[in-house]
């Protein structure tokens, strides 16, 4: 790692730092990207990051925080292909990426095991497993609500073991690139740091480690400690894939957690106020069922089947989702989980006879949900208490909130961009789920990816190529290009929190779980005329904070329009509805006979669209997309003496 200066014009002096290797982002994929190039022998790594304890990873969980990975334990036969298909069958993502992060889901693992993640065996060395949503093989496993907690805490011991060094409190604002070949290549990194200055990272290779979207939604589960940074390459012209497709559920919002599981299993009550939590709290579920048995099943079911599944609208479970929606995004109001007491009518005899034997299993037929649940799960008590929420004394806020987005930036199946050479998407940020993916495979998905980039970097990339005149030139030209936006935003009177409100309600509206084709319309046209006008002149930035939060909306405003721009092209390709999105059209079946038929029926998914992929790029001030044929599974030669000759001679990087 060596320091340089660059000088930009007559104004002064750019530092730059120059590493083999910029990891950007501290999140789990990221760290175990880090540890694996030094595995690779890959020597001049650098992390950047706002912080070691910020991002999701670190931050966020649920009920039981799952881990998704091959079966190790039982007699359920298992096998990479069998575990890519279940990936691929429900459409939208890439055969050869199913593959990989089927294939190398027990490597990813076992390497967590052996930092000191504690996933429980049996006494014969058994990792046993249940089964989580979309899985058939009881691959699923956890640690507890904190799962990705443990897993980061592990990887930032190891970091700190092998001394791979970590700058914190850097912003990262833009993607370097330069020409190269007719495709553009990643040279590196601008940022702000703690002292609200520019500097400059000059890398042959980029891992983007990143996250997902946090920061476009008003209504999210993801910690506001992290907003994501998706924008950032977005802006630079990475091709992304599958944008719209994302998972939404209920989620508490004054502490923001995934209210599934036991929260769900105990029934508890559902209670809606006015906006300022005036009035008497009323249960708004009851009406739109034909008894109190039949409500409190399907919010048993929620426990199970806690994403908004569009499979789910009619008779299922995800109506409930509806009706919060209704309540919160269109009435202005309040919706409450109320532990205290029982919903109105409630009898376990009149329970379906899935949630009365699961109960009568668990032995929990106590009085309240709230005894409920402190027999079955105390810990979920305990965790709000530590957030300073008694669950026995006041309602728990919620709402339905984005929670993953199963799209992002497209990579090859080494998680290298297929548009920018030398940058390495991982985590989150990259778009390697389709429609839908078993619960948990996120966090395989995130550590899949880093040992990915790593094995291709360490074989193909171990070399230093970067043209560093070329790199000067990006880097001028970017540095100029922010501190004339800074200048705009020193001017400026517009707020930036108004900016980032304005943003996150029109996709919490537009642009989350229920969508429209008009209402989409509209939105994309706004956040087109929003990025205008931020980019004319600014949003008030007068301190270092105030400047790192100006660029931050800069690069959010720019992804929300990318994000709307792409839902608004797959509504109108008629697609339908699908994964946990609802497309509200008056022509399609109606939701429910309570609700109005010209304002809620929706379309049925046209699944003809599960073999193709819609990538989406910003370039030249428009924003473009494209159903792309997705790729199958691939058919692999696994005759091993082949298999053997192909990777000792390294064609498997080809």
């Amino acid at each position: 790692m060596k320091r340089l200066r660059l000088k930009i014009g007559s104004s002064g002096a750019l530092p730059v730092t120059r590493a083999h290797t910029l990891v950007i982002g501290s999140g789990a994929a990221g760290l175990n990207a880090a540890v694996q190039l030094r595995n690779q022998g890959v020597e001049d790594v650098l992390i950047v990051t706002e912080g070691l304890t910020m991002g999701t990873s670190i931050n966020t969980g649920s009920d039981k925080q799952t881990y998704y990975k091959s079966s190790m334990c039982g007699d359920n036969p298992d096998a990479p292909l069998a575990m890519a298909r279940n990936y691929f069958d429900p459409g939208g993502m890439h055969g050869d990426l199913a593959l990989v992060e089927a294939a190398v889901s027990g490597r990813a693992f076992l390497n967590l095991v052996s930092l000191g993640v504690r996933f429980p065996q049996d006494r014969y060395g058994q990792f046993v497993g249940y089964k989580t949503d979309h899985d058939p093989a009881q691959r699923a496993t956890s640690v507890g609500p904190y799962t990705s907690r443990e897993m980061c805490r592990a990887l930032i011991a190891e970091v700190g073991r092998r001394r791979i060094p970590v700058r914190e409190k850097i912003n990262v604002v833009s993607l370097l690139t330069y020409g190269e070949a007719g495709r553009k290549r990643a040279c590196g990194a601008l940022a702000l740091n703690a002292r609200g200055a520019l500097e400059a990272f000059a890398a042959d290779n980029v891992v983007f480690a990143v996250g997902g979207p946090g920061g476009l939604y008003g209504a999210s589960v993801y910690p506001p400690v992290h907003t994501g940074a998706i924008g950032v390459a977005l802006r630079a012209g990475a091709l992304a894939q599958g944008l719209p497709e994302a998972q939404y559920g209920l989620a508490s919002v004054k502490f923001r957690w995934n209210v599934s599981g036991t929260y769900m299993q105990v029934v508890p009550r559902f209670v809606s106020t006015a906006a300022d939590g005036g009035g008497a709290p009323r249960e708004f579920l009851r009406e739109y069922f034909d008894g109190a048995g039949a409500m409190s099943s399907k919010v048993f079911l929620k426990g199970y089947q806690w994403p908004f599944d569009s499979r789910r609208i009619v008779g299922g479970s995800s109506l409930i989702d509806i009706l919060v929606y209704i309540e919160t995004a269109l009435k202005g109001r309040r919706v409450f989980l109320d532990f205290r007491a029982n919903p109105e009518g409630f009898d376990f005899a009149a329970l379906d006879g899935e949630a009365y034997a699961y109960l009568e299993k668990s032995g929990a037929f106590q009085a309240t949900p709230f005894a409920r649940l402190k027999h079955m799960n105390p810990g979920a008590i305990e965790l709000y208490g530590d957030h300073g929420i008694d669950l026995a004394r006041e309602m728990l806020e919620v709402a339905v909130c984005a929670q993953h987005n199963n799209g992002g930036l497209a990579g090859n199946h080494w998680w290298e961009s297929v548009n920018i050479r030398r940058l390495f998407p991982v985590g989150e940020v990259n778009g390697s789920h389709g429609v839908a993916r078993p619960g948990g495979s996120a966090l395989n998905s995130g550590q899949v990816g880093g040992f990915r980039a790593a094995e291709y970097i360490g074989h193909r990339c171990a070399e230093s190529d970067l043209d560093m005149r070329a790199f000067r030139k990006a880097a001028a030209a970017e540095a100029g290009d922010v501190a004339r936006f800074l200048e705009r935003c020193a001017k400026s009177d517009v707020d930036w929190r108004r900016v980032r409100g304005e943003l996150q309600a029109r996709m919490s509206r537009a642009g989350a779980h229920i969508r429209a084709l008009e209402s989409l319309r509209r939105a994309a046209r706004e956040a087109r005329a929003q990025v205008r006008a931020l980019e004319a002149r600014g949003c008030r930035a007068r301190t270092a904070r105030e400047a790192v939060e100006a660029l931050r909306n800069r690069q959010l405003c720019f992804a929300h329009w990318v994000y709307l721009a792409a839902a608004l092209h797959q509504v109108k390709s008629g697609v339908g509805s699908r994964g946990s999105v609802m497309v509200r059209d008056p022509s399609g079946r109606r939701v429910h006979e309570r609700l109005d038929a010209a304002e809620w029926s929706f379309l049925a998914e046209n699944e003809a669209f599960r073999d193709k992929v819609l990538e989406t790029v910003a370039a030249g001030g428009r924003v473009k997309s494209r159903w792309a044929p997705r790729r199958p599974i691939p058919e692999s030669n696994l005759w091993f003496e082949t298999a053997w000759a192909s990777y000792r001679e390294g064609k498997i990087y080809d």
